[in-house]
């Protein structure tokens, strides 16, 4: 009795079909090619390694049955136990070929021709993922076929920025939005990524990110902790409960310094005193959204550039529709030494309800803000601390005075 053997499928077909070519080439000197040969070679070669990574992508979306097979977890981990890859790089082939199975067909077929790789296909897909969730399908796929064309002119580094940008392009009427939105969830990330450590080398000096005297790290230590405050249980934890690591503790007091430093006692710097200046447009500064440009540095959200105002630390430049200069912020507009005396008599710690933060770790707040008008005066004035002035500005939530004179902040719904 014959058996019947299965025919061969096309893609087995090819790949032995190349692993044979090159197996015809395996002695072959590449030393003797003119060079003109060489460049083309090296071309086709990227092509290919573009269109074999796109059908290895192909076959592992379809391959669960071979991990099935043998009872694997997945195909990335029968691959990996086979050919002894990297697994966290199988994991990743693995998550990209699903993705471009399933969602994104058009960069899937770029690299089918060689002119997309790898690299520059998941940064594609990774600036379409990170694109709010109800956006209109028609820009998504739009999106998509713009990054593709680029893929043939830009490195996955460019691409990046490209694909962080790819709203303006495409659909500048969602673009700003969708801006304040990454912008205000990477300031939130970022205060939930600030560390600082320090850590003696035993040599007489201190490593935090640069190296200095254990005298000087004695100081910034014992300032620091002034405003991470260690001791206190509610030193310790997060805007959700959790426990909050020391170095994390000390990366927020470092920032919190930086915002609480006199500029009147630093160095004249760009022929006046060392000032920040940031710059808004005026209807941005009203709206609940908005990007704000700190000059000579990064953008910052309406709402973060607002809590900084309540500082004497930032300088406002309020500007017209024209980019004139409406306002330029006064030292005057900022709580003085006094005043901020006057509020510690009235309240000895954060006015938030519930908060026994010390006073003197406080912030002086704008009732009502001086965007909108607001006075700086203790009538218009709240002592809050780094975290309850956090939340003032956060569009997320609402505060309001108490008959007793604490502040009640309620999460919006």
């Amino acid at each position: 009795m014959t058996t019947l053997q299965q025919p061969q499928h096309p893609v087995l077909g090819a790949l032995v079909a190349i692993t044979g070519a090159l197996d015809g080439v395996a002695d072959a000197n590449p030393v003797f090619m003119a060079t003109e040969q060489k460049a083309t070679t090296l071309l086709e070669i990227a092509r290919a390694k573009a269109q074999l990574a796109e059908l290895e992508l192909r076959v592992l979306a379809t391959a669960e049955d071979v991990a099935a097979q043998s009872a694997a977890r997945d195909v990335a981990a029968w691959l990996h136990q086979h050919t002894h890859q990297r697994p966290e790089t199988l994991r990743a082939d693995l998550r990209l070929a699903e993705t471009l199975d399933r969602t994104y067909h058009q960069v899937a077929a770029a690299m089918r021709t060689g002119a997309c790789n790898p690299a520059q296909a998941q940064v594609i897909v990774n600036a379409l993922d990170d694109f709010p969730a109800g956006l209109d399908p028609e820009i998504r796929t739009k999106a998509e076929e713009t990054l593709v064309a680029y893929a043939t002119r830009f490195d996955p580094t460019q691409l990046r920025r490209l694909g962080r940008r790819i709203l303006d392009v495409i659909a500048p009427e969602v673009a700003e939005a969708e801006k304040t939105r990454r912008l205000a969830a990477e300031e939130a990330h970022a205060r939930k990524k600030t560390r600082l450590a320090m850590r003696r080398l035993g040599d007489g000096t201190t490593r935090i990110t640069a190296v200095i005297p254990d005298a000087a790290a004695d100081r910034l230590a014992t300032n620091l902790e002034a405003f991470a405050s260690p001791r206190r249980e509610d030193g310790t934890r997060a805007e959700t409960g959790e426990y909050l690591p020391y170095d994390r503790r000390l990366g927020r007091a470092f920032c919190q310094m930086l915002e609480t430093l006199d500029p009147g006692r630093l160095p004249i710097h760009g022929g006046d005193a060392t000032t920040v200046i940031v710059t808004i447009d005026i209807d941005q500064l009203r709206n609940e959204a908005g990007i704000a440009q700190i000059i000579g540095g990064s953008p910052i959200t309406a709402a973060e550039a607002r809590r900084l105002a309540c500082t004497a630390n930032i300088i406002p430049a309020v500007l017209g529709s024209d980019s004139e200069v409406l306002d330029l912020g006064r030292k005057e507009r900022f709580f003085t030494a006094a005043q901020r005396r006057a509020l510690l008599l009235r309240s000895a710690t954060c006015e938030a309800e519930g908060c026994d933060i010390p006073g003197t770790w406080a912030e002086a707040h704008h009732w009502i803000e001086w965007a909108q008008g607001g006075a700086t005066d203790l009538d218009n004035a709240a002592l809050l601390c780094s975290h309850h002035h956090h939340r003032a500005h956060d569009a997320d939530y609402l505060h309001e005075r108490l008959p007793n004179g604490d502040i009640r902040f309620t999460r919006r719904t």
